[in-house]
């Protein structure tokens, strides 16, 4: 039967070997012999993964038993052909605690389908079911997924149930992760359009319920913000709810987004607890939130067209990362400002904190941030001891040149215009119909004109200077016509030898030289362990400051470093202390309309 469904079964193995055990029926394969391609690459990590390297034992079979399958690349296998439906049992080893690949221990598992579920070639656009198998080693465990039941089938899961989802073709299969074990949860609605929060780890007393009320304002107003008068969810088209995927660590922090859902991970120390005030680090959860949530409309829906649709197979280049990921970065602070759940002060402080990072590294005057997004798969996600010298985030100063766009625009325009109506002029041409048959891509060289015609300004060569080229984006003055001070001091007055360092026994590891640094310049490299300066032991960063208290930017200091097992000395100039701690203040009355500082 021609729309008969590609099927997979999950099923819960081995907790304790982190091992799932999947079947994969294809009930009409290729007379030729079958291929089977699992992703490199998940969508929105630029980064080849290699998921198949956890596939331990794939055998194949059809009616008359055994076919032969043989892999022909690092991700690619080749059936003999079948005679009937074919089936392939698979073992995958799930130890990877991340956003984006497999989990699974005695107290949860959690997958996303990238690192799951080969590709039936040729029949991608097949719908598919997932049957999910109840664990025989735990009671209770429950299922949560943005994929939608199974409807019509006999073992159609109910909600958060065992049993069938239905998926409309291989994207959307695994474009939608789960969590299944026994997490904490709630729901709440924002524009009609219903919401989920699940949180899987250890947090004794989280206030639920405070998270769910700030959540909820944040989805609010980016809904407000691409929808002004329908308020829809975009993600109504592909699901009947959102869902937000939480994975609590002692020390943990990503971000990973899908059409209908997102997964985190975070700190417990920055959740809220019930009965106590909320931590500083809450704000850096809700700003990760909003990020991935505003995901669901730039990238996943407006994206570029190099992504439309993706190639899973090798890396995808555009030049417009600086679009996707700078835009967001730009706006989950702001639309926490929009939203109520922070106040102007919080995210000038947040603002601030981004300042602080881009302006640190001197990559940022040798690298574009378009370099910057073609260039994500090998040196932005391959990062070393050097990249602060080399390389700049398409993330943070992308953020700053959609700062910088929309203090221009609001400016040029009389305060009639913003970046806002960039976005949603990106939404109604890209956006809104991706899943509805007509996907579009945003051309490589499509912005400049975009902006035009959705505000009458022409920023062109705002965008070469500081999108394809390296100038730094002139805020101080821009931010001021807003009613913003922004100005730039020393964190302290203590010299410096303009390193980054880590804690290694023995001494301080020095973890980045910067370049042009007194430590560059006296010859030190990343790698050396300081022990000693003016024949003073170096134990920690601590101690390595009180030594520095003493001195003067000017003075020379001989410091004694090990480089690998040898003992080597070094006479360094100490140098001032660079202003790099950013400060923004409102200065004057906001200008019309409101948002025009931010």
């Amino acid at each position: 039967m021609k729309d008969e469904p590609i099927r997979y079964r999950v099923q819960l193995a081995d907790p304790a070997g982190h091992r799932y055990a999947i079947r994969l029926t294809i009930p009409q394969p290729d007379p030729k012999g079958q291929t089977l391609r699992l992703p490199a690459w998940i969508p929105g990590s630029y980064l080849i993964r290699d998921f198949a390297r956890q596939i331990e034992t794939l055998q194949a079979r059809d009616a008359d038993g055994a076919v032969a399958a043989r892999k022909t690349d690092s991700h690619t296998w080749r059936c003999a052909p079948a005679r009937g439906a074919l089936t392939i049992d698979y073992t995958v080893y799930a130890w990877d605690l991340s956003v984006r690949g497999a989990h699974f221990d005695e107290s949860h598992a959690f997958f996303n389908g990238c690192s799951l579920f080969p590709a039936v070639a040729g029949q991608e656009s097949s719908p598919c079911l997932l049957e999910l198998c109840p664990p025989g080693h735990a009671r209770g465990w429950q299922v949560h997924t943005s994929l939608p039941p199974a409807a019509g089938q006999p073992d159609c899961a109910e909600p958060h149930g065992f049993g069938s989802y239905r998926a409309d073709d291989y994207d959307a299969l695994i474009d939608h992760p789960v969590e299944i074990g026994t997490p904490q949860s709630i729901s709440f609605e924002a524009h009609g359009a219903v919401h989920r929060l699940v949180f899987t780890g250890v947090a004794p007393q989280l206030d639920l319920e405070r998270i769910a009320a700030d959540v909820r304002k944040i989805c609010a107003a980016q809904i407000e913000l691409f929808e002004p008068a329908a308020r829809r969810a975009p993600f109504l088209d592909s699901a009947d709810h959102y869902t937000f995927l939480t994975t609590i660590t002692g020390d943990g922090y990503g971000g990973l987004e899908h059409r209908a859902s997102t997964a985190l991970m975070i700190s417990r120390r920055d959740l809220p607890m019930r009965g106590r005030p909320a931590p500083e680090g809450y704000q850096t959860f809700l700003g990760l939130v909003s990020h991935e949530y505003f995901h669901t409309w730039n990238v996943k829906r407006i994206k570029p067209a190099a992504f439309a649709p993706y190639d899973l197979s090798r890396p995808d280049h555009t030049r417009l990362l600086w679009v996707f990921e700078g835009f967001t970065s730009y706006y989950d602070d702001l639309m926490l400002l929009r939203s109520g759940v922070i106040d102007e002060p919080a995210y000038l402080k947040l603002l601030a904190r981004t300042l602080d990072q881009v302006m640190r590294g001197g990559g940022r005057l040798k690298q574009s941030v378009a370099d910057s997004s073609f260039d994500a798969w090998t040196r932005y996600y391959k990062q070393d001891e050097n990249s602060p010298n080399a390389l700049v985030s398409y993330y943070t100063k992308g953020s700053l040149v959609a700062l910088g766009l929309d203090l221009e625009i609001r400016h040029r325009s009389g305060h009639t215009r913003s970046l806002d109506d960039v976005m949603r002029l990106l939404w109604t041409r890209y956006g809104r119909d991706f899943y509805r048959g007509r996907p579009r891509g945003v051309p490589e060289d499509a912005l400049p004109a975009l902006i035009q015609q959705a505000t009458g300004v022409d920023l062109g060569d705002f965008i070469v200077r500081y999108a394809e080229g390296c100038a730094d984006v002139p805020l101080k003055a821009a931010l001021a016509r807003a009613g913003i001070a922004l100005t730039a001091e020393p964190e302290n007055t203590r010299p410096t030898l303009d390193v980054r360092t880590r804690p290694d026994t023995g001494g301080l590891r020095l973890a980045t030289v910067y370049e042009e640094g007194p430590a560059h310049r006296a010859g030190l490299s990343a790698g050396d362990l300081l022990i000693a300066l003016d024949g003073l032991r170096i134990t920690d960063a601590a101690s390595l400051d009180t030594l520095l208290d003493g001195r003067r930017a000017g003075d020379r200091v001989a410091l004694h470093v090990f480089r690998r097992d040898e003992l080597r000395q070094y006479r360094a100039r100490l140098g001032q202390p660079p202003a790099l701690k950013h400060k923004l203040e409102r200065s004057a009355p906001e200008t019309p309309p409101s948002g025009a500082a931010a």
